[in-house]
């Protein structure tokens, strides 16, 4: 279309254009100033458009580009920049239009379409799941033809009007001269490669924040809208390589062990089971050069079975809660990646569908809202029958800002007292959360001595009274399941360390405010482990459970509740008698063999870790072809074949 304006155009005035309306100007300097100012435009426009199709609406555009607290103009910068690198590369003015500007406006089509049927915009790694939208195709061609058919013919043009396009600019652009391109690379690139180092969202960059550009990865939706989509996908991007391990294919799959795993046995009286995911909790009395005045958490520490490594610290709960529900690992998965948001697009076995195949009523609970890391989807892909949040609950008690553990406990408990059939609930908290203002609550009740500063102090009171009451919580739950006449299990963990900042410097804990990712086991331990209470009305507390990565909880928690699996208790049984922590840099034995960055090889994985990947990789991003075999009673679940 352009080229067929500009062929329209006098040749006089398509030359001007073509030079970025600088072309009659004597100075280099004036018609460069001029070129860079014809790009920042186009740019400018190319946003807006991106911004117009992406959404479906003009409405939120005018401010997305003139806040000062959002990054509109930041992308306009951007991609400008880009584009003056480009030209530089091709040679020729404003060529790159022809290559940027299709490569956002198509993507921005297909969220707008994702978005009108499913609700969340388009993620690069949605690619990964092209042989499901190809299986789907012939479906929608059936239902609408003629849809079908008038999209195609769009695409056929639209890719013919690019191509056109681009030779009309290649024959008809002016070139830019050698010095010129030689200007525009020593400009563009420092500035390309720091933008791409800001894309880090895992990491803190002053950069950034005065930039404006918030990462919102909890909330794609919210990160789309704010961040626009240009950049909004662009942190999603490193999340997309999920390439299949070396050497995985059908005859690997096939020959992973699957007998002598145990059968699908279980116990004649199936226990309750309660999972409780305690946001942010931890051990504050770890902190040696402080003493407390009482034990904040003398509950958890009677009934304390070992502890949980989480591969997170001070926030990601989804990743922490993506292991103990599958079993699977994200040590298998890229750095900075959030299965949640990004992986989860289909049904994926879960302890939720296992317990759901022997007759369990499966339900999951949070006092806040559904959309909060995707759960309101993830759920039902994991077989939840039912997600209770602050917006399906009784209104809950606020303790500060949050819910209380307290009602949560007693909603839990209420729910309990109402079901006949044996029950799995999945609940994760949410008064611990972060930031821990001080005087959040009326009253501390533990007194903290130590040398730190005062603002510190304060922040670790609010954090210790959460603690306590966290744990008040617990003991509340154990009195309820011990007056039941059903065997009830109880399983609580921390998610992560919590967000103290500066209180773990100035105790002498920590040399930053974020645990590292790499240093001695007994660093990292230090800095991830969270206490894990594993708990019955009958058989008491199960000891000696050690220092375990999420995805061994459910290994831990069905053989405590007398069940065996192919999967849950047989192949991650053969995992945990050999390994305690499977993390992305850690890899770290029973026998106390520590194998840091143990992924950087991996034709030297032990061929059992090896196998763990095949199969979470073909569950996830294959075929399924292991489906049947390790997951059995999903799969029935899946063609409807079990009761809901």
């Amino acid at each position: 279309m352009i080229a067929l304006i500009m062929k329209s155009l006098p040749s006089s005035k398509a030359a001007l254009l073509s030079a970025g309306f600088g072309s009659s100007l004597k100075s280099p300097a004036a018609r460069a100033a001029i070129g860079i100012l014809f790009s920042f435009s186009l740019a400018f426009l190319s946003v807006v458009a991106v911004e117009w199709i992406a959404r479906g609406t003009l409405t939120d555009v005018g401010e997305f580009l003139t806040s000062t607290v959002r990054p509109g103009m930041t992308t306009v910068a951007m991609l400008a920049i880009v584009m003056l690198t480009l030209d530089a590369v091709f040679g020729r003015r404003h060529q790159s239009a022809f290559v940027l500007i299709p490569l956002f406006l198509v993507p921005a089509f297909v969220s707008n379409q994702k978005q009108h049927f499913l609700s969340d915009p388009f993620y690069p790694s949605d690619i990964l799941f092209t042989r499901q939208i190809m299986e789907l195709l012939p479906v929608m061609v059936r239902d609408r033809p003629l849809t079908a058919a008038t999209l195609l013919v769009g695409i056929v043009l639209f890719a013919s009007g690019i191509v056109f396009a681009w030779r009309y600019a290649w024959q008809n652009f002016p070139k830019l001269s050698r010095q010129a391109r030689l200007r525009h690379l020593c400009l563009g690139l420092p500035v390309i490669a720091a933008f791409a180092s800001l894309m880090d969202y895992s990491q803190y960059s002053y950069v950034r924040d005065r930039l404006q550009v918030v990462p919102m990865m909890w909330d794609q939706k919210e990160n789309y809208r704010s961040n626009g989509f240009i950049l909004a996908f662009l942190f999603n991007i490193p999340m997309a390589d999920v390439a299949a391990p070396a050497g995985l294919n059908a005859d690997a799959l096939d020959a992973i062990p699957s007998r002598n795993y145990g059968y699908l046995t279980g116990p004649k009286e199936k226990p309750d089971i309660i999972m409780l995911m305690s946001e942010s909790f931890w051990d504050p009395t770890r902190l040696k050069n402080l003493s407390f005045s009482a034990d904040p958490m003398p509950n958890v520490r009677a009934a304390q079975s070992g502890y949980v490594f989480s591969p997170e610290f001070g926030g990601m709960t989804a990743n922490v809660e993506f292991e103990a529900l599958t079993g699977f690992s994200n040590a298998f998965l890229p750095y900075g990646s959030i299965p949640y948001q990004q992986y989860v697009r289909s049904d994926v076995p879960s302890l939720a569908t296992f317990f759901r195949g022997e007759g369990y009523i499966a339900r999951a609970l949070h006092p806040f809202s559904g959309w909060f890391w995707n759960r309101n989807q993830v759920y039902k892909d994991f077989g939840f029958e039912e997600f209770r949040t602050e917006e399906t609950m009784p209104p809950m008690e606020k303790r500060g800002i949050f819910a209380s553990d307290d009602s949560l406990t007693k909603e839990i408990m209420r729910e309990g007292d109402g079901l006949d059939k044996p029950f799995f609930f999945f609940a994760v908290t949410l008064q611990g959360h972060g930031p821990y203002e001080p005087y959040r609550y009326a009253r501390n009740t533990i007194g903290i001595r130590g040398n730190i500063p005062e603002a510190d102090r304060a922040t670790l009171a609010t954090y210790a009274q959460g603690v306590k009451e966290a744990d008040d919580s617990l003991k509340m739950l154990m009195n309820w399941a011990s007056k039941r006449e059903r065997e009830t299990i109880i399983v609580l963990w921390g998610d992560h360390l919590p967000p103290l900042g500066n209180v773990y410097m100035s105790a002498g804990y920590m040399a930053d405010q974020v645990a590292t990712r790499r240093a001695p086991l007994d660093v990292m331990k230090r800095e991830h482990e969270t206490p894990l209470v594993i708990w019955s009305n009958k058989k008491g507390v199960k000891q000696n459970v050690g220092t375990i990565s999420p995805s061994l909880i459910s290994y831990n928690l069905l053989k405590f509740a007398g069940f065996e699996h192919p999967f849950y208790t047989g192949f991650l049984g053969r995992v945990q008698k050999k390994y305690d922590i499977i993390d992305r840099y850690q890899l770290a034995a029973r026998n106390k063999n520590v194998t840091p960055d143990w992924l950087r090889d991996r034709k030297k994985l032990d061929p059992l870790v090896r196998d763990y990947g095949y199969l979470q990789h073909d569950i996830m991003f294959g075929k399924a072809r292991t489906l049947e075999r390790f997951f059995p009673k999903h799969d029935l679940l899946a063609e409807g074949h079990l009761s809901h």
